[in-house]
């Protein structure tokens, strides 16, 4: 059997996805869903599905996942979204790859895997301008933005990730990559979000946000 796991998932009014995900996620797996200011049930459905629920009232996807990383004691840490687009049953290859030796394994969205017209032009544009910057000025051999992301608590606590925003996975990648970090990357689905409407992916202008915070972490 493997090391314990904690799987942090961000929500902000998620509460129509939210049991997909939480079903999804294998038992032997702790969970904290974090509450990142909802107007929604979500608190109260992550709570019926046995979830440790924690609140975060600054808004900010960087905020939710460093608020739901600083509580976890497991020996690994694993981040996914609460919006149902992503598989929880996917991230046991990340957890492999950590536990064969990787420092930080992430999931790379791949359209051969995934749901036709899922991923809108305007968010792979964002997401494949980073990733390009990410290889080429930092020397951060990935093609995504670790929407799916799992290593080492400790280590990950240490890190000292800043950013509040949507730059969160951009600064995390960068900082690992500065400390030498041993990086996975592994090919996984992406699908239609299980309800509601996307933050980022849903509009050009959330796309448009995010990139901004993408590159603001790649200066």
């Amino acid at each position: 059997m493997g090391q314990p796991v904690t799987v942090v998932v961000p929500c902000r009014n998620e509460a129509d996805a939210l049991p997909v995900v939480l079903a999804a996620i294998p038992p032997e797996y702790s969970v904290i869903v974090v509450d990142n200011g909802s107007t929604d049930a979500t608190a109260e459905v992550a709570t019926a599905w046995g979830a440790r629920v924690v609140h975060e009232p600054q808004p900010g996807y960087g905020a939710a996942v460093l608020a739901g990383i600083a509580t976890v004691t497991t020996p690994l840490t694993a981040v996914i979204d609460g919006d149902g687009s992503l598989d929880p049953k996917e991230l046991a290859q990340l957890i492999a790859a950590v536990e064969a030796g990787a420092d930080l394994a992430v999931g790379r969205r791949r359209s051969r895997l995934s749901e036709a017209g899922v991923w809108p032009w305007h968010a792979r544009l964002g997401s494949s301008v980073a990733a390009w910057r990410l290889r080429r000025k930092h020397g951060v051999d990935v093609h995504d933005i670790a929407p799916m992301r799992v290593a080492r608590t400790d280590r990950l606590q240490g890190l000292n990730v800043q950013d509040r925003r949507f730059g969160f996975p951009i600064e995390l990648l960068v900082r690992a990559g500065a400390a030498n970090w041993r990086i996975s990357e592994h090919d996984i689905s992406y699908r239609r979000r299980a309800g509601g409407v996307s933050k980022v992916s849903g509009s050009v202008r959330g796309s448009f946000v995010a990139t901004v915070d993408f590159l603001r972490m790649l200066r």
